[in-house]
């Protein structure tokens, strides 16, 4: 019923519907919903954390801005409404394979470490996650050093 008042909205209002580009069994939504989360669950929603939510998303989707910002927008709501991490990352696993979620696990890191540093909050956030995913302590932590390590170079590359 929802959808269809939202759609009766934007019909009237001249809008284009983008966001239904993301649809409920989309794992970029539930990609995207998780690193929301973990944006969100240390009470500090920082500038660093949202720019690079965004960058993530479209790099690694292919997205442009406007197709990155509607899916932020619903990755919010879906988080807002979400009792339990399950909902997405059962999507994930369904639709990707162990390096695919091996890389959701990386992108979880990237946004906590945006705002300079891992909260106690962020870690097991991401630690609970990587479980549901099936990605093993050690890749997790490896992932964590490793993401830890270019945020603190910049994102520099030795030669």
């Amino acid at each position: 019923m929802f959808r269809t008042l939202s759609d009766f909205i934007t019909d009237i209002t001249g809008g284009a519907r983008e966001a239904a580009a993301f649809d409920e069994n989309d794992y970029r939504l539930a990609a995207a919903a998780l690193l929301v989360h973990v944006m969100s669950i240390d009470g500090a929603v920082t500038v660093e954390e949202q720019a690079v939510l965004r960058t993530i998303l479209a790099n690694r989707f292919g997205l442009d801005e406007k197709e990155s910002e509607a899916l932020v927008e619903l990755a919010i709501a879906k988080d807002a409404e979400a009792v339990d991490l399950y909902a997405f990352t059962s999507v994930l696993n369904r639709a990707l394979d162990d390096e695919g979620r091996r890389r959701i696990v990386e992108m979880m890191f990237e946004v906590a470490y945006a705002d300079g540093g891992l909260s106690e909050f962020e870690d097991n956030l991401v630690w609970r996650a990587a479980e549901l995913l099936n990605v093993g302590s050690r890749d997790r932590i490896r992932i964590r050093r490793e993401v830890r390590e270019e945020t603190e170079t910049g994102g520099e590359q030795p030669e």
